[in-house]
């Protein structure tokens, strides 16, 4: 016959057995979802684009940040973490990327939005680079899931420009 503590111990490493197989199922079903994620960014105006005492070009934009992100959610999404950059290259590197608003969406009640702002972060280039450079804008997102991996992606909106001098 086999001890209180041997029963108890084999009972204890099933229910976890099990319960890493449900997770490790829950997290393998939510790539079966088909991802429909559609935004659009409108630049309104630029408010100002001035070289700051110091050399380094910066801007202020008025964007409308239209999203509809409903498509992430599905019963194992806690919250999706979503920013707009500005990319642009320069002769120093190819890749710039400038976050100009974030925010955390907490359900899918709230993931179709329609946002009218200003760049919440500070639009600033290190040298005189901006002068009617063109730009993308691209809403990068983080789904933050109940269990398994984080996954992320991004939807690229290019044919921005900026002027050639400065306001």
């Amino acid at each position: 016959m086999h001890s209180f503590g041997y029963r108890a111990n084999a009972l204890l490493t099933f229910a976890i057995t099990i319960l890493a197989i449900m997770c490790a199922m829950a997290s393998v079903s939510d790539n079966f979802n088909s991802l429909s994620p559609t935004s659009e960014v409108q630049v309104l105006n630029i408010n100002w684009f001035q070289k700051k005492p110091d050399g380094d070009d910066e801007v202020s934009l008025t964007l409308n940040i239209s999203a509809n992100l409903e498509s992430l959610f599905t019963w194992n999404t806690k919250q999706v973490f979503v920013f707009l950059a500005a990319e642009y290259g320069t002769p120093k590197n190819a890749l710039n990327q400038v976050s100009l608003w974030d925010g955390i969406i907490p359900s899918k009640e709230h993931a179709k939005f329609s946002i009218h702002t200003t760049n919440k972060y500070r639009f600033i280039d290190q040298g005189s680079n901006l002068r009617g450079k063109n730009f993308n804008l691209t809403l990068h997102w983080h789904v933050m899931p109940k269990t398994g991996k984080m996954f992320a992606d991004k939807i690229v909106m290019s044919g921005f420009r900026l002027p050639e001098a400065y306001r």
